[in-house]
């Protein structure tokens, strides 16, 4: 009878604990030291690092950076603004629009558009860059063949300089306004659009005072989203032509060996970055509007006349071939002989060795196999963090969850340059967050920054599908007498699990396509795909380069599409 009791007494011992108000801060404790150890000490490290002359504190590098006497500091901060909002304004008319058209109309051609509208997402920024400048750029296809058509002394138009870059922005990033955007339109309520009409509102007055105020919180995500990866563009301005950018200037300045300098640069793009978020939250406070009408969601207008008809089919097509051309111009020159192409309009030899070397060479190989492996130790991380981060704020009550959610969403607002500075000031000696170990030059630095990079994805995925999920199937667990942690692992885990999938799968495709971040970073035992992608374009390389990055756009259609099979819209949410 007592060896019954014994068991009994342990179990209900160890569930009144877990019920006790300490078990909440025992499980949310960890939470808080990675994001003080990975985000702020390395943002504090930065700072200090600005501000230390020869071991004196002095702010002679921010005089200097706000100096009248040498500007390019001052044009690379304006440069990079300017570039960004411009980005956010353009990626958002583009995504929007799209949206709404492809959700409220219904016309020859839309479901392939559809899911056309949506291959952008393969193409990271860098090989966004990379086939808009074989397309379009000033040696490009298109403005050789109408030169060589028309017997033009001069291409008659070539991709440069800051629209050139907006382009490329605006094509590789709309999507994130897209897919947000989609979503919110699908959930609108139309009896509201119908009672503003019968108030005699026009459709332009309808679109600004109904629509999109309820898109708003869609529209602030994507919006922070878009510029801070526009802040850390380095490659589209290197390529079009932009000698100042402030990711450029960094750079620039950890090569030189001005390490002060660049602390200081990447201090003032982090206060700006985190200045658009503040801003942008601030607005989703004044402009959040909320459904609670009971109507039903809106249905497609099809298009009935003829001449409608065929416009659309038209405007249809012209959309499918601006969107596949980027892909389709990749695999073209990933078949071309490395160095034959020079001033022809296509290249003239082709070849399969870039691809049978992809899978034999091992020189060639490493970067693919680096890629996944610090792409598969970055996500595991995100995943852990992301789905304890995600249960501790919807689901525990504690002190300190507005600190925790700010604190989550700060890796968000800061550009992939920040983070590699921000881990080089406070990594490059033994710390005990680093485990007395220096961290620089190491494997496991780029899966570090990868994790302080994609943070937020798992958590906001996972945390809307939480809010959705009702709390009494937990409690009726936990009242049947499982333990707190049977009752996740059974219960909660199970039914979140589409949100849990969708962060994971875009996580893991932000790691394989990150550059920004990698090229401060890597060593030449840990290049990973992008960095080798980099390297080979500068050394002419392009069929090489282009056959990297098919396989990189194929790796990631496979899990974008194993990310909407499986997790449906939840997928959205991670945006």
């Amino acid at each position: 009878m007592r060896a019954e009791l014994e068991p009994r007494w342990g179990r209900a011992r160890r569930m009144s604990w877990t019920a006790s108000p300490a078990f909440v801060y025992v499980l949310v404790s960890p939470l808080f030291i990675i994001l003080l150890a990975y985000v702020i000490y390395p943002l504090w490290e930065t700072f200090v690092a600005s501000i230390q002359i020869d071991g004196e504190t002095s702010w002679k590098n921010y005089a200097r950076f706000f100096s009248l006497a040498h500007t390019a500091n001052l044009e690379a901060l304006w440069t990079s603004i300017y570039i960004s909002v411009l980005s956010v304004i353009t990626c958002g008319i583009v995504g929007v629009t799209m949206a709404f058209l492809l959700e409220r109309y219904d016309f020859p051609g839309r479901n392939i558009l559809s899911v056309l509208a949506l291959v952008p997402m393969a193409l990271p920024p860098l090989i966004g860059v990379l086939s808009f400048t074989f397309l379009y750029g000033e040696s490009g296809i298109f403005p050789r063949a109408i030169k060589e058509l028309f017997g033009l002394a001069e291409v008659p138009f070539a991709l440069k300089g800051i629209w050139g870059v907006v382009v490329v922005h605006t094509f590789t990033m709309y999507t994130y306004f897209f897919m947000t955007a989609s979503a919110a339109i699908k959930g609108l309520d139309p009896s509201l659009e119908e009672a503003a009409a019968s108030l005699g509102a026009g459709r332009l007055t309808v679109w600004r005072r109904v629509i999109l105020p309820m898109l708003t919180p869609a529209l602030v995500a994507s919006s922070l989203l878009v510029f801070m990866i526009s802040m850390a563009s380095y490659t589209a301005p290197l390529i079009f032509g932009i000698d100042r950018t402030m990711t450029m200037q960094i750079y620039l300045s950890r090569t030189n060996g001005d390490l002060d300098m660049a602390a200081t640069q990447s201090t003032i793009l982090s206060i700006v970055s985190v200045a658009f978020l503040l801003l942008m939250r601030w607005y989703q406070g004044v402009r959040n509007y909320q459904n609670l009408s009971k109507g039903v969601s809106v249905h497609r207008t099809e298009i009935k006349s003829k001449a409608g008809r065929y416009v659309s089919m038209v405007l249809a097509f012209v959309g499918m071939v601006i969107l596949l051309l980027p892909i389709l111009v990749l695999v073209l020159i990933s078949f071309s002989v490395d160095g034959t192409w020079t001033v022809q309009i296509l290249p003239p030899t082709y070849t399969l060795e870039h691809y049978k070397d992809l899978f034999t060479d091992k020189k060639t190989w490493r970067p693919i196999m680096n890629s996944l492996q610090l792409s598969g130790i970055a996500t595991i991380g995100i995943v852990l963090f992301g789905v304890a981060a995600a249960y501790a704020m919807v689901r525990l009550r504690f002190r300190g969850k507005t600190l925790l959610d700010t604190l989550i969403m700060l890796p968000w607002a800061l550009p992939g340059t920040v983070v590699a500075v921000n881990l080089i000031a406070a990594f490059s000696e033994p710390t005990v967050f680093s485990l007395n170990q220096v961290l620089i030059g190491t494997f496991w630095i780029i899966p570090l920054a990868y994790f302080v990079r994609h943070l937020p994805l798992v958590f906001r995925s996972t945390s809307a599908t939480l809010m959705q999920m009702d709390p009494s199937v937990e409690e009726a667990a936990r009242n049947l007498g499982a333990t707190w942690w049977y009752s996740f692992r059974r219960v909660v885990a199970p039914m979140a699990f589409g949100g849990i999938l969708a962060g994971t799968l875009l996580a893991f495709v932000q790691c394989i396509g990150e550059f920004v971040a990698s090229i401060l970073i890597f060593t030449p035992k840990t290049m990973p795909l992008s960095v080798a992608i980099f390297q080979r374009m500068y050394a002419f390389e392009f069929g090489t380069a282009c056959a990297y990055g098919v396989l990189q756009i194929a790796v990631i259609i496979i899990v974008l599409f194993l990310s909407r099979k499986l997790a449906g819209d939840k997928a959205t949410t991670a945006v």
